[in-house]
C-alpha cells in the first residue's frame, strides 16, 4: 500500500522568509457586463493605429532572426519628445528608460538602489506594487502615513523620511487608490528630507499623470539627480496589453539600472508597438479628455446620491462609506457591474469607463443606497 500524500502548496517550498504570508497581486476577472475595476482605458484603440502597428510590427517580423535594439534609442527618443511636449520640461533620449510595464521599471530601480539590508518607504494606501516588488527584491518596506483625507502630511512624511532613513522613498501621484495628486511643494520637501537622511532616490509614480488637474511633476527632476518620474502607456495611451513603463530622470540613473536590466529585455515588437502609438497621441489623449469628464461626472453624481467621495486626479474614483465594503461590491457584482475592493476598510473603486457602463454603475449605486436606506 502506498502512503496519502497531499500535494504540497508554495508554502512547503524553501521559499524566501520576506515572501512567506505574502499574496500576489491581482484583481477577480469575471465574466459580467460592466468591469470596472482595473482602471483600464475602456476605448479600443483607433483603426489608423491598429493598422499603423500593423505595418511597424510586420517590418519588425522580418528580423525576428535578430536580437532588439537593447537600449530601445529610437523608442526612448519617442517617449523623450512626448514629455518634452506634454510634461511641459525638455527631457533627452538618454534621461529617459522604458521597459515592459511601470513594474519593471520600478523592479530595476529597486534592484538598483534597494536591496538586502536597504529600505524603501511609502505613503499608505498607495499602490501595492511598491511594496510587493520591494519585498521581492529583498528591500525592507516601511509604511509611510497619510492624513484621514488620504493626503500626504510633509511634515508627518519628512519626519517618518528622517526617523527610517530609506533608500528610495515612493510618492504617488495621482495616488492609487485613492486618486489624490501630492503638490509640487510636497514632493521638494519629501526630496530635501531624504537627501538629508541618507541621500535616497526618490520615485514620483505618475502612471496616472495624464488624468490629473494638477501639471506633471517632471519639471522637479531639474537639477534633482536623485528624483526620478515613472510613467506608463497602459492607462492614458490604451495600451494596457502592450505593457509599456519609462522613467525620466537624470542620465546617471538611467546609466544605473542598466547594470541590472536584462539582456534584450524589450522585444521588438514591443519597441516597434509603442512607437506606433507615440505617432497617434493626440487622438488617444482626446480619449484622455472624454475619461477626464467621465470621472468628473462619476464624482458629482455619487455624492448626489449620497456617498462619500475622494477628490480624483486619475482615471477612477474611490467612493464609500460603506459598513461592510465587500457586501457593498457584492451586491453591486449582483447588478453585473465589477467594481475594486481594495482593502481600504470602507471604500471601494471605481474605474471611468465609457458613458453606457457609467451609466449602468451609477443605476447600481442608485439601487445599493436605496437598500441602504431601507
Amino acid at each position: 500500500m502506498t502512503a496519502n500524500r497531499t500535494e504540497p502548496t508554495w508554502q512547503d517550498l524553501p521559499v524566501r522568509d520576506e515572501l512567506r504570508g505574502a499574496s500576489p497581486y491581482g484583481a477577480p476577472q469575471l465574466d459580467v457586463p460592466v468591469r470596472l475595476n482595473t482602471n483600464e482605458n475602456p476605448y479600443p484603440l483607433p483603426e489608423p493605429l491598429v493598422a499603423r502597428i500593423a505595418e511597424r510590427v510586420a517590418a519588425a517580423a522580418r528580423t525576428l532572426n535578430r536580437y532588439p535594439d537593447r537600449d530601445a534609442v529610437e523608442l526612448r527618443t519617442g517617449l523623450a519628445a512626448y514629455l518634452t511636449r506634454t510634461a511641459g520640461h525638455p527631457v533627452g533620449p538618454a534621461q529617459v528608460w522604458a521597459a515592459n510595464g511601470s513594474n519593471e521599471v520600478i523592479q530595476q530601480l529597486l534592484q538598483t538602489f534597494g536591496g538586502p539590508g536597504r529600505t524603501a518607504i511609502g505613503f499608505e494606501p498607495s499602490y501595492s506594487m511598491h511594496a510587493l516588488i520591494s519585498r521581492g527584491t529583498g528591500t525592507r518596506w516601511i509604511s509611510g502615513p497619510r492624513r484621514p483625507d488620504f493626503t500626504l502630511d510633509p511634515g508627518a512624511g519628512c519626519a517618518a523620511i528622517a526617523e527610517h532613513r530609506p533608500h528610495v522613498v515612493f510618492v504617488t501621484s495621482p495616488n492609487n487608490p485613492t486618486g489624490t495628486a501630492v503638490a509640487a511643494d510636497t514632493v521638494l520637501a519629501l526630496y530635501e528630507a531624504a537627501q538629508a537622511a541618507r541621500p535616497s532616490l526618490v520615485v514620483v509614480d505618475e502612471a496616472y499623470g495624464e488624468f490629473s488637474h494638477r501639471p506633471s511633476l517632471l519639471p522637479l527632476i531639474e537639477g534633482r539627480p536623485r528624483l526620478v518620474v515613472v510613467r506608463t502607456m497602459s492607462k492614458a495611451f490604451g495600451a494596457a496589453g502592450l505593457r509599456l513603463g519609462y522613467l525620466a530622470g537624470h542620465a546617471s540613473v538611467v546609466d544605473a539600472v542598466q547594470l541590472v536590466r536584462l539582456p534584450y529585455h524589450l522585444s521588438s515588437v514591443t519597441q516597434a508597438t509603442a512607437l506606433a502609438a507615440l505617432e497617434h497621441t493626440d487622438t488617444l489623449l482626446g480619449y484622455v479628455e472624454q475619461l477626464k469628464g467621465e470621472r468628473d461626472r462619476l464624482v458629482a453624481e455619487l455624492r448626489s446620491l449620497g456617498c462619500e467621495v475622494t477628490e480624483s486626479d486619475a482615471n477612477f474614483v474611490q467612493f464609500g462609506r460603506f459598513e461592510d465594503a465587500h457586501a457593498a461590491w457584492q451586491r453591486l457584482l449582483d447588478r453585473g457591474v465589477l467594481v475594486r475592493n481594495n482593502g481600504v476598510p470602507g471604500w471601494l473603486r471605481v474605474t471611468a469607463g465609457t458613458p453606457e457602463e457609467n451609466d449602468a454603475f451609477l443605476d447600481a449605486v442608485r439601487e445599493l443606497m436605496k437598500e441602504r436606506a431601507a
